[in-house]
């Protein structure tokens, strides 16, 4: 195992920073590492918000849901889907791109895009020793979230990104097991096996919160999910794309 592979399967969520900002240099190289990432005919559909400003910072952890390390970390990321540039192609080379733009193929093309250069970003921030969490919170309250950063047309704040030195140290969190996860050649479909496998991880969940908690939580992942779905969010987001000029055909 060699020590990048060691950083991924280490990775837990941080959500208590130390008061210590990042440098311009460390920024400029989780960036970079961001961009470095696979992107879909080299069409690279994303940009990156960086926010140094205390009180953007403040405003958009009120509108993710108060969540309390949105404000206060190294620097905070917003991950952006980002046709803008190509309208500019556009006009720049006298073609109608809307069909293409605002095709559902194309949307797909910028969240993969985005979420690939994320997870670039995060790799490198951690290797360095700096702690990570993903903000989908961003996402309550988009139209507030694009007042605050100014994000024209044919651009969609997808999710941020808290990045700085940690203040804390939680264990990792156990993903599904790998046989769930993983198939080979072909979707398995034994619904027996795949109960008793999601059986065998709420067993393994439950214990990890007791232990984590002293006792105070043994909740399950499935019951976890349940819930969770059961109560529909963010359902303005289909009109919300919409009106910036993605997935309308």
């Amino acid at each position: 195992m060699n020590s990048t592979i060691e950083t991924l399967l280490q990775h837990k969520s941080i959500r208590k920073y130390e008061d210590k900002p990042l440098t311009d240099e460390q920024i400029k190289l989780i960036v970079q590492s961001a961009q470095a990432a696979s992107t879909s005919s080299y069409v690279q559909a994303y940009s990156i918000i960086g926010i140094k400003d205390k009180e953007k910072k403040k405003k958009l952890a009120e509108l993710a849901g108060h969540q309390p390390y949105v404000a206060e970390n190294g620097h905070f990321f917003v991950f952006c889907a980002d046709f803008h540039r190509h309208d500019v192609i556009a006009v720049m080379h006298n073609h109608d791109l809307s069909t293409s733009l605002q095709s559902t193929e194309k949307f797909m093309v910028a969240l993969i895009d985005a979420a690939l250069a994320a997870q670039n970003a995060s790799v490198a921030a951690e290797s360095m020793g700096l702690g990570i969490c993903y903000i989908g919170g961003l996402r309550n309250q988009l139209d507030e979230v694009v007042e605050v950063l100014k994000t024209p047309d044919h651009v969609v704040p997808l999710f941020g990104l808290t990045v700085g030195y940690p203040a804390q140290d939680p264990d990792v969190k156990p993903r599904l097991p790998l046989e769930h996860v993983y198939h080979e050649e072909e979707y398995q479909q034994n619904q027996d096996v795949y109960k008793q496998q999601l059986k065998k991880y709420d067993d393994e969940i439950s214990a990890y919160y007791h232990e984590r908690t002293n006792g105070e939580r043994n909740d399950t992942w499935t019951g976890q999910m349940a819930h969770m779905l059961s109560k529909p969010t963010r359902m303005y987001m289909k009109e919300f794309v919409q009106k910036k000029h993605f997935d309308t055909k």
